[in-house]
């Protein structure tokens, strides 16, 4: 892989809610090259199972690679087991993997999303392989510091899927006003016992008004 791909980060805010049923994995599209923004359509909210979601933050090509291994991973549980990954056991299993390859590391922050028999959970998996479960929400990239602020302000328990997704989109806005690695428009993520589903952008577009409004 050539050193100008190696050097292509997906700069970053994403951000993970644990709401009433279910997870909401969110992220914007901006990825950077130094000061040049090299992508404005960056993916960085993938499905690793049908039920389970990881987002990245770091190194492009660290990270699709490391997409590509917990996919395979995964799959191989499954037919191995004969039954679906819990959550735990996929950030267990990314974990390990990052931490056998410490002194060669992944640059990347990850965190690992989604709702299996047991209910539902975020990890928050760093390059050296700590993975944190994180009880309610968490944020990772440039802009975490500005979107945590809105989390903290704004975060209630048990909150159900469309208070979760607003909240996501709020703090995303807030870090991408301040964080210039940050931009470009949203991914979002639901996850529930029935449904892996992207937000369609024009539901996004319509909540954005509502949420201009920060504080």
């Amino acid at each position: 892989m050539s050193q100008e791909y190696q050097d292509v980060k997906t700069g970053t805010t994403t951000v993970g809610i644990v709401f009433q049923g279910g997870v909401v994995l969110a992220t914007e599209r901006r990825a950077t090259m130094g000061t040049l923004i090299a992508s404005k359509k960056a993916k960085k909210v993938h499905s690793i199972t049908d039920r389970i979601g990881m987002t990245i933050a770091g190194g492009v090509g660290d990270a699709q690679q490391l997409v590509r291994i917990i996919n395979v991973e995964c799959n191989l549980y499954q037919i191995r087991r004969g039954k679906e990954i819990s959550v735990g056991a996929a950030a267990t299993i990314l974990s390990n993997y990052l931490n056998q390859n410490r002194f060669s590391p992944y640059y990347v922050q990850l965190l690992v999303g989604g709702v299996d028999t047991n209910g539902s959970f975020i990890y928050s998996v760093d390059a050296a392989g700590g993975a944190t479960l994180e009880e309610d929400f968490v944020s990772t990239g440039s802009g975490s510091l500005t979107a945590y602020g809105v989390l903290e302000d704004r975060f209630k328990q048990d909150m159900n899927e469309a208070e979760a997704v607003d909240l996501a989109v709020r703090a995303l806005r807030a870090a991408m006003r301040r964080d210039s690695a940050s931009g470009e428009g949203y991914n979002v993520v639901v996850i529930t016992r029935d449904k892996f589903e992207y937000v369609p952008e024009a539901k996004i577009a319509e909540m954005l008004p509502a949420s201009s409004v920060l504080l």
